[in-house]
């Protein structure tokens, strides 16, 4: 059975210890050459040593996307050992700003908009001679809080609906060179993030981890959190030839939680 992305190289941008790592081990499975960016090395290193000991089809390099000559040296490391670059997916993100407007500090909003929006321009911008030579797809990563707030995250969700508005302009840019632009949304993912939410919950009141994730699951449709992976088997179908007629186009991978 063939591979969704084989032969392909993807870039993915923000590999941590979650939604990142997911991403780049999917693409992996499904037949991807893989390039590894982020901020620190010892996830860098721990996820390509996951993905192929041998190094044979995974490279790295560490990458703050606020810095061009790091996103510049991330494109050029894929080019350099994969011929060329197919796909970039971009999950890390600024989202530990909480709060609303009332009493913010907007410099803090000025610091998640320039790395949730900038950077991740930043980055397209410096993949966009390689993806330019043969078609290829951006895969933003959003949040459903941009459409239906859950936590007090005014700043990271109207970062993110930025992110989401340039993802359309983007699409009528880039179409012409057969480049597509789509976007992930996840609602909670079951995962590191959400595990220590549900463990803060659950210590704050006095009851049981399942209790507060049942509390959460009972609000979807299919009475599940969606998990990491669930997220990023939706980056991998973007990033193929089976998407290669959608762009400008929306995935909300939210279990049924809320229709849009």
């Amino acid at each position: 059975m063939a591979q969704l992305l084989e032969g392909k190289t993807i870039v993915v941008a923000g590999v941590g210890t979650g939604l990142g790592r997911e991403v780049a081990l999917a693409a992996s499975r499904d037949g991807a050459n893989v390039v590894l960016g982020a901020r620190t090395e010892a996830n860098l290193k721990a996820t390509a040593e996951e993905i192929d000991p041998t190094g044979e089809r995974v490279a790295y390099a560490v990458t703050d996307m606020a810095e061009q000559a790091d996103c510049d040296n991330l494109i050029k490391v894929a080019a350099d050992k994969f011929g060329s670059v197919d796909a970039i997916s971009i999950v890390a993100a600024k989202d530990a700003v909480f709060g609303g407007l009332e009493g913010a500090d907007l410099d803090a909003w000025k610091d998640v908009f320039d790395f949730n929006v900038i950077a991740a321009m930043r980055l397209t911008q410096a993949a966009l001679p390689e993806l330019s030579k043969n078609g290829g797809s951006v895969v933003l990563v959003g949040t459903q809080a941009m459409f239906n707030p859950a936590l007090p995250q005014t700043a990271y969700a109207s970062s993110k609906g930025a992110l989401h508005s340039a993802m359309f302009s983007l699409a009528k840019e880039l179409g012409p060179k057969k480049i597509r632009v789509n976007m992930v949304v996840p609602t909670w993912m079951w995962g590191p993030n959400v595990e220590i939410y549900v463990q803060m919950t659950a210590k704050q009141r006095g009851v049981s981890e399942e209790e507060v994730k049942a509390g959460i699951a009972k609000k979807m449709a299919l009475r599940e959190i969606p998990e990491d992976g669930d997220v990023a088997n939706s980056v991998v179908f973007f990033a193929s030839d089976h998407a290669r007629m959608l762009t400008g186009q929306t995935l909300i991978v939210n279990g049924g939680e809320y229709f849009r």
